[in-house]
């Protein structure tokens, strides 16, 4: 779950649990029992008072099976959750990004997240009591690994550290018993797969979906998994939504998966990718490769379809008074697709993010990107010199023609 208001806090933890599985026998049902066995020990373990939580960037620790925290007077099961907010400390350089208003909303949203790692406490306050050993004499091998906990509670500011103790808890032995699932779903013999959290914010959703898939496995042979969960969330069956890709990205995360999330960072010129691919499909001769000329929208589709294996839809019009007629193609297109349209006419190549039109009356405005920006993200810069804003049917040119690329999204999950 994540908050989705401004006075919901969102609980986030994270730490591995070690998992190790005795095994004397190699056949499937034995390793099940195993498996289940080590499971529920380990169910056992989050359940008792040696559990720690420490809060990232704070020195308190709580014990959220008991109501012992490191600050009792401050912070009890009475208190307001919002109240474990004081004891984390915010670094003096996100102070000042707080008070900017070009980035407030950013350091805004990562303190509304409480970080909390998962600890276990090696001594307790019980006696002393005589060790047992005890020998089997049989062959055995042990299975360990690390379960990759990773749990989100949203709460609202005044609901009271009691209650959001307990739901900790919950949530934290919801999520083992989903590993337990799906490491039972995708085991051969004795090969037990890692299960992996990712969290997905749905559309018209109000609280993140969390989802595990085998590590190791790719999205590509999980498709049938992803089926059954579209299935079952009422997901549509032509859009990934539940791809790896497509996780939620936290405000205190950094991308490290490779895929481009902002275009304004660690995004390399393309152009001799492009350039390449374009030889590739016979589009143009080798030369072409390293050179600086322009490629229009034509070239972009099958840039876009070499590369991606994604599809797109040429829209040519004679001259730019004739864009002020598509007005309803182009809306459909931003309903059904989504996708920003690359146009190219004359000498000039803009992106339109999205159309206003009046059905009624047909008049029709374009929100224009000029992708030949390179100034700072300067957001009042950029709107204020017209690098990006809306335009009426005279910003095109009226005696030239025009090529639309409009790419399709991937029907695929």
């Amino acid at each position: 779950m994540v908050f989705t208001e401004s006075k919901d806090l969102l609980f986030r933890i994270r730490g591995g649990l070690p998992l190790t599985v005795q095994l004397a026998a190699t056949d499937d049902a034995s390793t099940r029992k195993a498996l289940l066995k080590a499971l529920s020990d380990l169910s056992a373990s989050i359940s008792s008072e040696s559990l720690v939580l420490s809060i990232s960037r704070s020195t308190l620790y709580v014990w959220p099976n008991s109501p012992i925290t490191s600050a009792p007077t401050e912070l009890n099961d009475d208190s307001a959750c919002k109240d474990i907010m004081r004891f984390i400390h915010i670094e003096e350089e996100e102070n000042r990004r707080k008070i900017s208003k070009k980035k407030d909303k950013q350091p805004h949203e990562t303190q509304r997240i409480i970080n909390m790692n998962i600890l276990t406490e090696m001594t307790t306050s019980s006696a002393a009591i005589a060790p047992i050993i005890l020998q089997k004499l049989q062959r055995h091998h042990n299975v360990s690994m690390t379960l990759p906990i990773d749990v989100v509670v949203s709460t609202t500011v005044e609901e009271t550290w009691g209650v959001v103790r307990n739901r900790l808890i919950r949530e934290i032995q919801c999520q083992v018993a989903d590993m337990e699932r799906c490491m039972l779903k995708y085991m051969k013999g004795t090969s037990l797969l890692v299960p992996e959290p990712h969290h997905f914010m749905l559309p018209g959703a109000k609280h993140l979906k969390t989802i595990l898939y085998p590590a190791g496995v790719p999205d590509s042979q999980l498709e049938t998994y992803r089926k059954e969960l579209h299935t079952e969330l009422h997901l549509p069956l032509d859009r990934p939504y539940l791809r790896r890709a497509n996780v939620h990205r936290f405000p205190d995360e950094s991308a490290q998966d490779g895929y481009l999330r902002n275009p304004h960072e660690n995004l390399n010129p393309p152009l001799a990718e492009s350039s390449v691919a374009l030889v590739d499909v016979g589009d143009k001769p080798t030369a072409f490769v390293g050179s600086r000329q322009w490629i229009g929208s034509i070239e972009v589709q099958l840039v876009l379809n070499q590369l991606l294996g994604i599809t797109s839809k040429i829209l040519f019009v004679s001259q730019g008074s004739e864009l002020a007629s598509r007005g309803r193609e182009l809306v459909n297109h931003f309903k059904t697709e989504g996708t920003p349209i690359m146009i190219g006419g004359g000498v000039l190549a803009h992106t339109i993010l999205g159309v206003a039109w009046n059905e009624v009356t047909g008049q029709i405005k374009f929100l224009i990107l000029d992708p030949h920006y390179t100034g700072a993200e300067d957001l009042q810069v950029i709107l204020e010199k017209g690098w990006c804003g809306w335009k009426g049917p005279d910003f095109w040119s009226q005696d030239a023609y025009y090529n639309l690329c409009l790419p399709q999204v991937p029907k695929v999950i």
